[in-house]
């Protein structure tokens, strides 16, 4: 099971960036661990600077503005 995280404060798009993940892993019939986080000090220890930041298995694979649909499908079905 893939564990990915949204990095902001709780923006509109970061609530976007985690419906699409997870609209994209229910489509793709993949089991996800989608987790918000909203706290600044643990959003800056990943070094994201820009939000929405988009965090699979540990990994920042995305930081600033809203992804596109085909790089969501990429990361839960990676």
């Amino acid at each position: 099971m893939k564990k990915i995280k949204v990095l902001g404060p709780g923006c509109k798009n970061c609530e976007i960036t985690a419906n699409l993940i997870a609209t994209a892993a229910e489509q793709g019939g993949v089991e996800i661990e989608l987790e918000k986080i909203t706290d600044i000090a643990q959003i800056m220890s990943y070094g994201v600077m820009s939000t929405p930041g988009v965090v699979v298995d540990g990994k920042v694979v995305h930081a600033g503005g809203l992804p596109g649909p085909d790089l969501v499908r990429q990361w839960v079905s990676e």
